[in-house]
This record gives C-alpha cells, structure tokens and sequence, in this order.
C-alpha cells in the first residue's frame, strides 16, 4: 500500500511540476509578438490578439482563444478581414497516454469574414497567396502511407459554433450579401455511432432574405468509408417584395449516404414542399469519373405557377413591350460551355401544372445532358381532352448553339387550348397537329428570325369563330339585288366539318398555301401568311356555296360561284371582308355562261338538232 501511495503522490508532483511549468516558465502570451510579427511579414496584413492566450488542464488539457482579428489590405472599406470573439478546443488528458484522442470540447463563437472587392478588382485574398508556398509544398516529403493513428479512437464530447458570420461586399456592383450561421452543434461523435446534429443559417441578399433551420443525425462508419444523414428535416423561409405574397416557405425531409470507397452519393428525397406544391424524388452521384454521373428522379403532385409569374395587368397589350428609349446593348450567345463537364439524366413527372389559364396534367419528361448536348428525349402530356407529345436537343458546344425539336399534338379541343394559352378565341374543333423546327442562336430576336419549321394540322367538326360565312353571302347578295335593308344579328361562327393544311415557317414569317375547309354548305380554300413577329395576318379566302343555305336563312342561287373572303389585322383581333366587287364578277360571269349556253341550244335547234 504504501509503495502505490508513493507512485500516486509521484504522478501527481509530475502533473504540478508540468503545469508550473507550462504555465510560468512557457507562457503562451510570451509568443504572441512573434506570431504578430511573422503574419505581418508574410501577408502584410496587421494580425491583433486582444486576450490573453490561456491554458486549461486536468481532466482535460486545452486552449483558450480569443479577441483575434486579422486585417483586410490597407484602404479597404472594412479594416477587419477575420475576426473571431472565442476560440476552446479541450482534449481529455489520460485517454492521451493510451493514444486515444477524446476531445470534450469544441467551441467557435463570433467569428466575422468580411471578403471585399474593391472598385478597381482588389480583393480581400490579395497577398495571403505566395509563390513560395506552392514551391515548398511541392518540396515537401510525401507520406510512407504508414500511420499509427487510429481513428477510431477519436470521440467528440460535442461541436459548438454560434454567431458565424460571412459578408460578401462587392463596392463595383455597389452590393453586400451577408451570410450568418447562427448555430450549428453536434452532439457526441464516435465513428461507428450516431450523433444528433442542428443548426440555423440565415443570409440577406440584394432582393430577398432567406433563413434555413435543419436536424438529422450524423453517422460515419468506423473504417471512415461511408457516411451518412438520416432524418434530416429542413425548414425554408425566402421573404422579399418580389416573392409571391412576399414569402415562400420549402420544407424538405431528406436521407444522405455517402461510399468514399466506391465515391458513390445517394440522396433520398422522401419529401419535397413548396408552399402548396408537394412531391419527392432521388438524387444519386457517381463522382468517382471525371466527369461526375447524376442521375435526378423527381415526381410531383398539383403544380400551380401562377403564384410565381408576374402578374399581367388588364388591358395589357400582348405586343412585345417597345424598348426603342432603352440604352441598346448589343445582345451576345449564352455561353453554355458549362454543359460540357455535365453528365446528367433527368426524370420529372407531375401530376398537373397550370401556368396563367393553360392547364396539362400527367407530365412525363425524360431528358439527359452529355457532352454539351442536352437531348429531350421524351415530353408526353394530357391536355384538353387530347395529348402533347416533344421531343427536342439543344446543342450548346459551338459558340452559337443550335436546336431542334418534333412536336405532336392530338385529339386536342383547340378552342379552349387558345383562349387559355393565348386568349385568342377564332378556332375550335378536334384537333391534330404535327410540327419539326430547327435553328440557330439563343438570341431572342433570333430565335424568331433563324427558327425554319414545318407542319401539317387537321381540325375536325369546329368552327371558325368571329365571321359568318353564310350570312355574308347572303347579305352580300341582298345588297347586289338593290335590297339595302339590315340583315338580322346572327351568331358570328361559320361551322365546318374538317378544316386541314400544312405550313412552313422561315423568318418569322408563317406560310399556309393550301387550307382547306369542307362543310355540308360551303368548300373553303384559302392561303397566305402570319408574321409571328408582329402577330399581323394576310390571308385570303376563297368560299364556294355548293349546298342550300336555307338551313340558316338564305338560298341556294349562288351555289356554284366563288366568293372571295379576306382576314387581315392582328392576332388578338382578326378583321375579315368580303369582296364584293369580285363575287359581282363572278355572278356576272355565271349569268353569262347561262346566256351561251341558252344560245348554243337555241342554235342546235335551228339546225335540226346537230
């Protein structure tokens, strides 16, 4: 007994005497003139140490920092680059002696980065870069491999960081973003085990402020291969004056795994919230290529857009807005470079999306980026009683990207399709349309200008809405009898039981040669254009009465001659005549060709029948 009383009193003088002499004889603060002194020649920059640099001992063994500051370049706006209020790592001491690393503690409170860029492109990195350092790391022996260190011996009694705080100060676009982790901590940590974890983050940005608050608990496996975040919930909060209502809120439960061995990501998105947008999805990464695979997987249930587009004011003119009075910048190609260091497969289902009046349901959409091109591949959709199918590719490694597309569109109520995508109301029917483009250049003038298209439609059992056939003929031939009166107000829609044509596109301009519209009354043939740029129209008609129109109101004494029918104005307000001027001629003509004919028999009779 008394020998293990002398051993104890032993160990115990020893841990005195090397805290003495930690304490007094090795005086951290006794350094802190040359730590000041080395920063300053190294990076010119003024390094303060405000506190007393502090030692803490048994049970654990540490260090206490705090009040350092670390300057910006001298004239900068902000004087302090870094700044940090309290800086604790302890570490247990006995657990040391078995080489076993448990650090109770790990505390970093107030830290403050302010990163400016001047007006004549300096930044706050300027100077802490040197080319000596590349040339001394590179001179530096590399490692056996070889290690006694065991990692899984390492245990964290908890991580504390409060009041971090980052400002982004741009003084050439006279802007500041601030970013603040408010709190992050982790409980205890062990490889092998799980460790609750928290935190808050805010940031205010030029048009908006965004705060996020999340848990989850964190696990990395013993063999330091695999990690991985179960449970982890995210709350999301934008508000801003060009928000929807001012606020958007997206919540988020999510499930991360991570193999360092095979560099494979698996992120599992079991809920996706968008204020009333809901869904899911998947997200994996194989980063172990050169260029990383990701292959995204989302489905989602009723999407409404209109709380995120612009609102249009009534009375609003459809036109493209005159911007003559703007300052005229010379418009330049998106530079879509970027492309080429993805590798991305992309799926996306939505049970319906609505944006302004349009209305589709049961999105399927299957689209992948590889080597600067990114391939639509599949596009399918319900809509208005019919279906939307797309495919399309947009090639972005020239420096003027081009594209193609083939669209189809089938069974198709048109009438409301038109008025709820357009708010046009002239066409309905059952409609199938077929279209294939391709163009040039990104530039929005271009995409008019350069986009080369054809196609072929066909409408069944509609109406062309906003004139009357019928009821112009008959008022037309009322005028041409001398009868002057008032016709009486009828519905202004011309029924037909198919209406077909093809057209092409070249330079905005929208060619129809050959439409053709059949009806139990009338046959219509008609050709012209559509300036897509100026959303103008000149179209002429040519109608032929080959039925009675005592159906609605008139008679069958023009059957046979054409009449001529013209549509002009604007897209949203179409305006179509009637010339009467040729349907004069025409009747003339046939009232002629009746005349010969009662003459040539008259002739025959006269010459005994020959």
């Amino acid at each position: 007994m008394k020998i293990i009383k002398w051993v104890v009193i032993a160990l115990a003088l020893l841990v005195t005497g090397f805290v003495v002499y930690i304490t007094q004889i090795f005086n951290l603060n006794d350094f802190k003139p040359q730590i000041i002194e080395a920063v300053e020649t190294e990076t010119g920059r003024k390094l303060q140490i405000n506190q007393d640099l502090s030692w803490s001992f048994f049970p654990s063994i540490g260090i206490n920092l705090g009040g350092i500051a670390l300057s910006n370049p001298q004239g900068f706006s902000d004087a302090q680059m870094v700044q940090v209020n309290q800086v604790v790592a302890n570490v247990s001491l006995m657990p040391l002696l078995s080489k076993q690393i448990e650090v109770e503690e790990l505390v970093l409170d107030g830290l403050v980065v302010n990163l400016v860029t001047t007006k004549d492109g300096r930044t706050s990195f300027d100077g802490l870069t040197k080319e000596e350092q590349a040339k001394s790391e590179a001179s530096e022996p590399k490692a056996d491999g070889k290690s006694s260190f065991d990692p899984s011996s390492v245990y964290v009694g908890g991580i504390s960081v409060t009041n971090t705080q980052i400002n982004l100060i741009d003084e050439q676009s006279a802007t500041k973003q601030a970013f603040t982790l408010t709190s992050f901590k982790l409980g205890e940590f062990e490889l092998g085990k799980t460790a609750d974890f928290s935190y808050v983050f805010e940031a205010v940005l030029p048009d908006m402020n965004a705060k996020s608050q999340g848990k989850g608990q964190l696990t990395v496996g013993k063999d330091i291969q695999s990690v991985s975040v179960s449970g982890f919930s995210i709350e999301n909060t934008l508000t801003g004056a060009n928000l929807p209502n001012n606020k958007v809120v997206g919540n988020v439960s999510a499930e991360l795994n991570v193999n360092l061995a095979s560099k494979a990501l698996e992120l599992v998105l079991s809920q996706i919230q968008v204020d009333a947008i809901n869904g899911n999805g998947d997200i994996k990464v194989n980063y172990g290529t050169k260029v990383p695979q990701i292959d995204v997987n989302l489905a989602f249930n009723e999407i409404d857009l209109n709380p995120y587009m612009p609102a249009r004011q009534d009375g609003e003119s459809q036109q493209a807005p005159d911007d003559s009075n703007q300052a005229s910048t010379p418009a330049t190609e998106p530079d879509l470079s970027a492309l080429k260091t993805l590798d991305v497969d992309f799926t996306f289902k939505a049970k319906s999306i609505k944006a302004q009046k349009l209305v589709t349901e049961n999105w399927d959409m299957t689209t992948s980026i590889k080597n600067g091109v990114i391939n639509l591949s599949n596009l399918s959709a319900d809509m208005y009683e019919g279906s939307l199918l797309t495919k399309a590719k947009l090639d972005g490694r020239a420096k003027v990207s081009s594209y193609n597309f083939d669209m189809s569109v089938n069974g198709v109520q048109f009438r409301p399709l038109l008025t709820d995508a357009a708010e046009v109301d002239m066409l309905s029917g059952n409609a199938n349309i077929k279209v294939t483009g391709s163009g040039k250049s990104l530039i929005p003038d271009n995409l008019k200008r350069n986009l080369n298209a054809k196609g072929n439609f066909e409408i069944a059992d509609g109406s062309l809405y906003g004139v009357n056939i019928p009821q112009m003929i008959r008022s037309a031939k009322q005028k041409l009898s001398g009868d002057l009166s008032s016709a009486k107000p009828e519905e202004q829609k011309t029924d037909f039981t198919s209406l077909t044509g093809s057209f092409t596109l070249a330079k905005s301009v929208l060619n129809n040669p050959d439409l053709a519209m059949a009806s139990p009354l009338l046959r219509l043939a008609g050709k012209g254009n559509a300036n897509i740029d100026t959303q103008t129209i000149d179209y002429s008609l040519t109608t032929s009465v080959v039925g009675s129109l005592a159906g609605q109101g008139g008679d069958d004494s023009l059957s046979g001659v054409d009449i001529p029918l013209s549509i002009s104005g604007s897209f949203a307000e179409p305006k179509f005549a009637l010339d009467t001027e040729a349907l004069l001629n025409q009747k003339l003509k046939q009232e002629t060709e009746k005349a010969k004919d009662k003459l040539k028999d008259k002739l025959f009779e006269k010459l005994g029948g020959f």
